[in-house]
């Protein structure tokens, strides 16, 4: 592994898998150990995956190569780890929103469902050198609509509650 990243972007890459992993869970989308497996195998494919693409200094640099996408297209990371527990694409369509984009990025994991939905983020830790973040206008509120369960309103996806 490169200097260290392994373990820099251990709490972005489980943050991201845990979210897609409740996902799948509140779908129906398999048994415990099942899902446990997924989540493990999602882990492990992100770490190779983004292992030379990760840059703590500069964290936006390679952001649309660890940027997880569903659209029309299963995402290939997901992809793998579903077929690791007998999911198939299709199956994933059915369980997952057809619109997702979760962005796996140093010190920040957010995600959007649909196209044209807000940002939300799941993950934030401020950066070494106190440079601000991004700033983000609805921010909490939609912390707080992940917890109660509901989402952005999206044309062909409704959000289950989910008990963590």
């Amino acid at each position: 592994a490169a200097s260290g990243a392994g373990a820099d972007m251990r709490t972005e890459i489980s943050t991201a898998a845990a979210f897609v992993t409740r996902l799948l869970r509140a779908a129906g989308g398999g048994g415990e150990e099942q899902l446990r497996c997924f989540r493990e195998c999602l882990q492990e494919a992100m770490r190779e995956h983004y292992k030379h693409h990760w840059f703590p200094l500069v964290p936006s640099k390679g952001s649309g190569y660890r940027c997880i996408r569903i659209n029309h297209k299963m995402d290939p990371l997901i992809g793998k780890a579903a077929g690791m527990i007998g999911l198939s694409h299709e199956r994933l369509f059915q369980l997952l929103p057809s619109e997702l984009t979760l962005w796996v990025d140093p010190f920040e994991v957010s995600y959007r469902i649909g196209e044209d939905g807000s940002i939300c983020v799941l993950y934030e830790s401020p950066q070494p050198g106190g440079k601000a973040t991004k700033q983000l206008e609805s921010r909490t509120s939609c912390k707080e609509e992940w917890r109660t369960g509901r989402s952005s309103p999206s044309k062909s996806y409704s959000m289950m509650t989910v008990s963590s």
